[in-house]
């Protein structure tokens, strides 16, 4: 069997290249067409198999990623819409493209309410705002080109909060991981309540019937009646169902003694696996929503520091996280990508160790 030769330093990039470009890098360009028109993307491309796109104008979030060319992530049928649609309330679904990554927050995650005269939309405010300060940049690191964005999201108010996420989103040529980073400051002068809610969403081919999710869960909620009929379920998935009703069920995750854990969705027929890691000291809770409707077929993966019924769910009472005065709180993952029966197996041996 022929094998590509190993690139292990510049000098060989160089000199099996023009320019590096044509095997891994970064391309930005603009959007032009309807109501994503304006919005500024990134295509990111590692060499091995793994490419998403970024979109500078909504949060640095994640629209599209596949893996040896089979796509991972989920497109709503509102498709990429630019930050001047943003719907506030129940009208966010308007806007709701999905993609691999919608960010929830960072006043708000779940249902709208009106806290104290103030009203708090659909999974808050965060998802819709443009990134300033960006950066797109190839580093070499250790001899491996590295691609790297980054870029700085304000949620703030006339008198009232300014909050900032700094994001650094990069990967490594020939390494089939994302290092997704984020750091939120308040800027402010008060305390200000802190919900985030990282919306990883699959969907098809990676999603399909035989696809399995994989956790550590040693507790399994489900949010309202409607989920609790699916509850003996919640780990297998079913065709595009018509008049599907969501279901969502709150996972208590084991880790290890650092509070570090995985969770995972593995397709065996294409032998693909795409997993994701965090840590529980960051993420104190982690939510499943599961879709299985025809045209809104997909399954989220979402860390997060709360319950998805919105800041005033009785759930959240006694548990909401507050940063107090130029605070800074990190919430970090990794998204890694499986290709093989091996990769597969090591995969569920990774997440099946948490529950030893």
């Amino acid at each position: 069997m022929n094998t590509l030769p190993t690139l292990n330093s510049k000098e060989q990039f160089h000199c099996y290249t023009g320019d590096p470009s044509q095997i891994c890098g970064i391309k930005e360009y603009g959007l032009k067409s309807g109501k994503a028109k304006g919005v500024k993307a990134f295509d990111v491309k590692n060499g091995s198999g793994l490419e998403y796109t970024i979109l500078g104008d909504r949060c640095l979030d994640i629209s599209h990623l596949s893996f040896n060319g089979v796509n991972c992530s989920y497109l709503s049928k509102t498709g990429i819409t630019a930050p001047a649609y943003n719907e506030s309330g129940t009208n966010f679904f308007q806007s709701f493209y999905a993609g691999f990554l919608t960010t929830c927050g960072l006043r708000n995650v779940g249902n709208a309410c009106e806290d104290k005269g103030e009203s708090f939309g659909v999974h808050g405010r965060i998802s819709n705002l443009p990134a300033e300060e960006i950066c797109a940049s190839v580093n070499w690191i250790e001899n491996i080109p590295e691609m790297t964005i980054s870029g700085k999201i304000r949620e703030a108010s006339f008198f009232g909060e300014n909050l900032v996420l700094e994001r650094k989103i990069s990967c490594r040529y020939g390494e089939n991981s994302i290092r997704i980073n984020n750091t939120i400051e308040n800027q402010g002068f008060e305390p200000e309540i802190l919900m985030i809610l990282l919306h990883f969403n699959v969907g098809y081919p990676l999603l399909s019937p035989c696809s399995l999710f994989l956790s550590s869960s040693q507790a399994v909620i489900p949010r309202d009646a409607e989920a609790a009929k699916g509850i003996s379920g919640y780990a297998q998935m079913q065709p595009p169902t018509k008049s599907y009703q969501e279901q969502v069920f709150y996972h208590t995750l084991r880790g290890d003694d650092d509070g570090n854990t995985s969770v995972a969705m593995i397709n065996a027929e294409l032998e693909i696996g795409l997993s994701i890691h965090f840590n529980k000291r960051q993420f104190s809770r982690f939510t499943q929503w599961k879709q299985m409707g025809k045209g809104e077929y997909v399954m989220g993966m979402e860390p997060c520091n709360c319950y998805v019924g919105g800041r005033l769910d009785p759930l959240n009472k006694g548990i909401l996280s507050s940063i107090q005065p130029f605070e800074k709180k990190e919430f970090n993952v990794v998204i890694s990508l499986h290709y093989g029966v091996k990769q597969l197996k090591m995969l569920e041996d990774t997440v099946n160790n948490y529950l030893k």
